[in-house]
């Protein structure tokens, strides 16, 4: 990401920080170094790291603000996408990056630590191995939707300090009506195309499934 790419997030979230324009302007050659070791990234998807996966993590910033305090699971978090971007903007948030690939994991960690994120903890393990709570999940397309209700909703706490119920918020593509079928009155869906203009976001979709 260039400067000029940082200039474009700032279009869209004006009020980030010198130090979080720092930390999001670090990404890319990070990235790149980490991609060149273990493949977390597609090759050819590398240069798109700005719309393709940091914007796109953004998204759920736009749909909502997180309670300072609260605590968020990034499910099959892979380098860090969503949990590291959100992170960044949600420096009062905690953020547990969960992958069940160890490599993956590790990339996250080291990434994390670099640009000096202190409310990131990575996990190497699998969902259903982690036992605590937390007011939301997060993922970016890891499994459908009822599988990952079934395999997190035991993480989901009740206590409740944001603005929306606790559940789970999901970035999607493709046609869901198949996965969102048994949640049609609970979940909500948003085109992420009301929030951003790169074409990328055409197709690309935000659910959020309140669970109690």
């Amino acid at each position: 990401m260039s400067r000029f790419k940082v200039k474009s997030l700032e279009t869209y979230f004006p009020s980030l920080t010198e130090k979080q324009k720092q930390q999001f302007e670090a990404l890319p050659d990070l990235y790149s170094d980490w991609n060149a070791k273990i493949n977390v990234i597609s090759r050819k998807d590398i240069h798109n790291l700005y719309p393709h996966h940091v914007l796109h993590s953004l998204a759920i910033a736009r749909y909502i603000r997180f309670t300072p305090g609260s605590t968020i699971m990034d499910v099959g978090t892979g380098g860090g996408f969503p949990g590291i971007p959100l992170a960044i903007f949600f420096p009062e948030v905690q953020f547990v990056l969960l992958d069940s690939i160890g490599k993956k994991v590790k990339v996250a960690k080291e990434i994390s630590e670099t640009i000096g994120l202190k409310n990131v903890e990575t996990v190497h393990a699998r969902v259903e191995e982690e036992k605590r709570k937390y007011h939301f999940i997060v993922s970016r397309a890891v499994m459908p939707l009822p599988e990952l209700v079934r395999i997190s909703r035991k993480n989901i706490s009740r206590e409740q300090i944001n603005a929306l119920p606790n559940g789970i918020i999901c970035l999607k593509g493709g046609d869901l009506s198949a996965e969102l079928h048994p949640y049609r009155k609970a979940a909500e869906l948003v085109s992420l195309s009301d929030y951003f203009s790169e074409p990328f976001f055409q197709t690309k979709k935000l659910v959020y499934l309140p669970l109690s």
